[in-house]
């Protein structure tokens, strides 16, 4: 088969490698039908994640059909279309009993495209199926399926729910990216008074007012002027940083008011300066977070009744042979407009919005 592999930093083709099998019990093969590119997959094409060795298959969102299965799969049988989920999960471990599948001590967590080879390519063996793969109700296509693998998830775990966003809250999400952008929309779910985007790209804070942000602030300027602005000088109820730089980790812990929380989505591949001699005494929150993809059935309901605004982020699609091109285009997404891309489908492109 063909699949997208990892040759160290900076290095990656798209080229012929053996079909996966099963080889646990607990296994089942998938055919992609649709994959998308993460902006972690571009961290570790960066070097940022040093882990990831050369020669595997990169990529941990993906929908297809399931072709094999071991023999103690329960939960799926071939032919089954189902959602494949970035995170493995045994179902025994500690961490797994508690729903932090992230934290999976029994081989699984965050592994496909990690530590394991991935879904960017025709076929991809998941572990632990049971637990890690998702039956898809017909009315969700692939293409809105795949965004829930991941990007959703992590944006309402890891910024909305680890940030307890409430009813009346201000709440302020610098990055405007994917992830960014499904924190918007997932943070509306919880009534807050108003919701702050902040980024440096104009069209892409033109996308967080479609999501539904009620302000937008270019960080080049004084974003936390405005939330001062916003809050009667009081700070934001909750800050989700979705960038992973440490500019912008400081200025959510800045636009925090006492008693808030700084939610931390991005990945960091450097370490960001904090700033206890000014937090100690606020009563700040701060929290990390691997996504544990426990509330995936929940999105995938919500995708089903058409609550989730998932296909306004697919700006791209590519046959799945494009995995070079569709990198090259997501990667330069200031020139490009590029919000997420889907391999799989029919090539379709937008406009790239005018930036004046």
């Amino acid at each position: 088969m063909k699949a997208h592999v990892f040759h160290g930093p900076g290095h990656s083709a798209w080229e012929e490698v053996p079909d996966p099998h099963v080889k646990d019990p607990t296994d089942a093969v998938v055919r992609v039908g649709a994959v998308t590119v993460c902006g972690t997959d571009l961290h570790i094409l960066k070097g940022d994640v040093p882990e990831v060795r050369p020669g595997t298959v990169l990529g941990h969102e993906a929908v297809g059909e399931i072709v094999e299965v071991g023999g103690d799969v329960r939960t799926v049988r071939p032919g089954d279309r189902v959602l494949v989920s970035c995170i493995s999960a045994c179902g025994r471990c500690r961490y797994c009993r508690e729903s932090m599948y992230g934290q999976c001590l029994g081989g699984g967590g965050w592994i496909l495209g990690h530590t394991i080879d991935g879904t960017q390519a025709e076929y991809v063996r998941v572990p632990f199926a049971d637990l890690s793969v998702h039956p898809l109700p017909a009315t969700v296509t692939s293409e809105d399926a795949v965004l829930l693998a991941d990007i959703f998830p992590t944006a309402y775990e890891v910024g909305v729910l680890n940030g307890r966003v409430r009813p009346g809250d201000t709440v302020v999400v610098v990055g405007a990216g994917p992830v960014g952008l499904a924190a918007v929309a997932t943070a509306r779910l919880f009534a807050p008074e108003r919701i702050v985007a902040v980024d440096v790209d104009p069209s892409r804070l033109r996308a967080a007012r479609e999501f539904g942000a009620d302000a937008v602030a270019d960080a080049r300027e004084t974003p936390g002027q405005l939330v001062a602005d916003l809050t009667d000088g009081l700070g934001a109820d909750v800050t989700i940083e979705a960038v992973g730089v440490p500019e912008t980790f400081e200025m959510c812990a800045r636009m925090v008011r006492p008693g808030g929380h700084v939610a931390n989505v991005g990945v960091h591949g450097g370490p960001a300066t904090l700033h206890l001699e000014d937090l100690w005494i606020r009563n700040v929150t701060i929290t990390t977070g691997l996504v544990d993809t426990r509330t995936t059935p929940t999105l995938l309901r919500m995708a089903a009744a058409g609550r989730l605004p998932t296909t306004r982020l697919v700006t791209h699609t590519f046959p799945l042979d494009r995995m070079e091109e569709a990198y090259d285009v997501f990667a330069r997404a200031a020139d490009t407009g590029a919000l997420k891309v889907v391999l799989g489908g029919p090539r379709r492109e937008v406009a790239v919005p005018a930036t004046g």
